[in-house]
């Protein structure tokens, strides 16, 4: 057993979930294992050792190294693995974080539970290709914490619809971890920095997008597609909560924005409201929102846009509850053509 086929609590995950090595990646990587990661604790051991690691690729030829960050909060699975496996298809160094953030959890007990398992985490991250695992404490991230920090990002209006009205300043506490974060793995020159985020979380990728935008912070942020299992589940560790029934009822959030994408298409209005009936009708599910928005400002498109055509592309976000577990999914709506 691979450690992608592990949930979170490192039980064994059943087929179906989408968080199976072979349902989320494929192999990890030729033999099904790589060298393990350097971990690096602290901000000024992390920064010497990406900058020995640069010093070394122009030392061997490579004038401008790139190097591929993945910014995660650890318990991870194939969805993980298939950000730093971009990152190690696109970049000369790959490299990542792995720290569960006080700042975005509203619930201190959500805090509390949430899953620590670095060692797992670690072979996930060098199966995958990973280098160096910047994996501090709080205090080392927060020095002073709970009363610290003092400064914060705020994530604006954008950190407050869809899934930050369900969670309210989630989005705050992102945006100051990850400006953290790139501040702190930015390499020195000629190197670049890259960021990886998966394209699940897509408004917490339209938000970040606006911050290295609003902040002119100097690295470039690459989407990784959504990983589904062969059902069409988005790969979720909540997955693993799921009863069997459960597990076929979320199929529906997927059935729904799959509607939208080939009316969209097809260069017809999308249907909307049939997509959200759809998700209704499922007796296991609570619809909160089944939502069609800009897909940069995240604002809602108004009735007259979505009874014609897409005039520009757009994002159909949905969040619904199977008891006892919220599932996200969301779908690109490319433009109509013609």
């Amino acid at each position: 057993m691979t450690p992608l086929d592990r949930a979170p609590d490192r039980t064994p995950v059943p087929a179906g979930t989408g968080l199976t090595l072979e349902d989320a990646t494929g192999p990890a990587a030729p033999g099904g294992t790589g060298p393990l990661p350097e971990v690096l604790p602290t901000r000024a051991a992390f920064r010497a050792a990406l900058a020995e690691r640069v010093r070394a690729a122009v030392g061997n030829g490579v004038p401008e190294p790139t190097v591929g960050l993945v910014p995660t909060m650890g318990a991870l699975h194939g969805g993980h693995a298939a950000l730093v496996r971009q990152a190690r298809a696109e970049n000369d160094i790959v490299i990542a974080s792995v720290f569960v953030n006080p700042l975005q959890f509203g619930d201190p007990a959500d805090l509390e539970h949430y899953p620590r398992t670095l060692e797992a985490d670690r072979a996930i991250l060098g199966a995958a290709g990973c280098e160096l695992a910047f994996a501090p404490d709080v205090q080392e991230m927060y020095p002073g914490y709970p009363d610290a920090p003092i400064v914060t990002v705020s994530a604006g209006r954008m950190g407050e619809v869809l899934e930050g009205a369900s969670r309210p300043g989630h989005f705050d506490g992102v945006c100051t971890v990850v400006a953290k974060l790139w501040n702190i793995t930015a390499p020195p020159a000629p190197a670049r920095l890259r960021s990886y985020f998966g394209q699940k979380d897509a408004q917490q990728l339209a938000v970040l997008r606006r911050l290295q935008a609003d902040l002119d912070v100097p690295v470039e942020i690459r989407p990784v597609p959504l990983v589904r299992s062969p059902e069409g589940l988005a790969l979720s560790s909540r997955n693993t909560r799921l009863s069997p029934e459960s597990l076929e009822a979320a199929l529906v959030l997927h059935r729904a924005l799959a509607g939208l994408r080939e009316d969209a298409d097809a260069g017809r209005p999308v249907g909307l409201a049939v997509a959200r009936t759809l998700v209704e009708a499922e007796p296991l599910a609570r619809l909160d929102y089944l939502e069609i928005v800009d897909h940069a400002t995240l604002e809602p498109l108004n009735a007259e846009q979505l009874a014609a055509p897409l005039g520009r592309e757009a994002l159909a976000l949905v969040a619904a509850t199977f008891e006892p577990v919220r599932l996200i999914d969301n779908v690109i709506l490319p433009a109509a053509t013609g």
